[in-house]
């Protein structure tokens, strides 16, 4: 599989390699929710965690990265910005993995932009099977090539303008300009290697196993130095417990849905649905560790971390580092930061899981 470092973007909307640092928020539309997050910094220079707030999606408004109901997820962006209380207009915004091509390419140093530009068209005709005139496409310079002295390498990203017009147009609908749009597990990568970085040796060669557990895919992205080893995605995710719910309970798939955020359930919920849902859970993350060993030369990971809604689940991490011997974490993206005025910080502390996406977009506006 082809290793992308975290730090790589993806398309920009005017230019996203010439970043400057005016306020940026990020924003995550996700299958379940839209979530959005500001950072900013303090006069020492210390990050500060101004802003976040997150709002639920009814079912299949967003499915796969595509908007199903434009008008009703605009409604709840809008909803979201109120809540926040930003002012910031400036946005952030990512696709799903599934809708990008990326590849990465080698070419001669030396080149100036322009040089660039026609060699990375020129490479992406070879890679994309659309016409140049469909795609939007971005690409940023790597570093030296390992392999080939003097040489450079490019990491090269596309997506149908149409996707990427979605997420422009669902912005602009809600009163933002969008600014950068990203992958969601660029992003993803890009704020946890925040947290390795504040591992033992700085997280220098420690090997992380992140799980993202979305509402009806979990992902999965095996890191170490920047590099991304291995990835898959498993068809596992919080909606099954919310199914459970409302075959346990009679709830309609709402009702369980709202239930499921509040914790308003029945006494014997924990033993007799969030119990074995965690061990299932658990299952599925030690098949997915095991396929990663069977299928690489590794045999071990240094850490699990997980994130998304249903990560913070009850005993979740403990039963992971039981079944699977690691060490396995809650991913909390705001760590380290200072923690704003505006921002409610046992109800952040509580979903903080369910943030590391737009973590990792509003902390595009740090990049140099």
């Amino acid at each position: 599989m082809v290793a992308v470092q975290s730090g790589a973007p993806l398309v920009s909307l005017g230019s996203l390699f010439n970043r400057q640092q005016p306020p940026l928020l990020g924003v995550d539309i996700s299958s379940s929710s839209v979530t959005l997050v500001e950072v900013g910094r303090d006069k020492a220079g210390h990050l500060v965690l101004e802003r976040c707030a997150i709002e639920p999606l009814a079912a299949g408004w967003v499915s796969d990265g595509n908007i199903e109901k434009f008008d009703e997820v605009a409604d709840v962006l809008r909803r979201v910005l109120k809540k926040s209380g930003t002012r910031t207009r400036n946005v952030a915004m990512a696709l799903p993995p599934s809708a990008v091509i990326s590849k990465k390419i080698i070419l001669p140093g030396g080149l100036s932009e322009a040089e660039l530009e026609i060699q990375v068209e020129s490479e992406a005709n070879k890679y994309i099977p659309f016409s140049l005139d469909e795609v939007s496409l971005d690409f940023c310079v790597l570093g030296p090539s390992a392999t080939s002295s003097g040489d450079i390498e490019i990491l090269i990203a596309a997506s149908r303008k149409e996707k990427v017009q979605d997420r422009q147009g669902l912005a602009e609908a809600a009163g933002l300009k969008p600014i950068v749009v990203d992958v969601e597990s660029y992003a993803s990568r890009f704020a946890t290697a925040r947290l390795i970085g504040n591992m033992p040796n700085q997280g220098v060669d420690t090997m992380v196993a992140l799980f993202e557990i979305g509402s009806v895919t979990t992902s999965m992205q095996v890191i170490r130095n920047d590099e991304v080893l291995y990835e898959r995605d498993q068809a596992f995710g919080g909606a099954q417990l919310t199914q459970l719910i409302v075959r346990q309970y009679g709830f309609s798939y709402e009702e369980a849905e709202a239930k499921k955020r509040s914790g308003e359930l029945p006494q014997d919920y924990a033993q007799g649905v969030l119990k074995p849902f965690v061990e299932s859970m658990t299952q599925e993350i030690a098949r997915a560790l095991q396929f990663f060993f069977t299928s690489t030369p590794h045999n071990r990971v240094d850490y699990v971390m997980l994130a998304g809604g249903s990560a913070s689940l009850g005993g979740l991490t403990e039963s992971v580092t039981r079944q699977t011997a690691f060490a396995c974490q809650l991913v909390n993206p705001f760590e380290g930061m200072e923690i704003g005025t505006g921002v409610l910080e046992n109800k952040m502390r509580r979903e903080a899981a369910s943030y590391l996406t737009a973590c990792g977009l509003a902390l595009r506006r740090f990049e140099q």
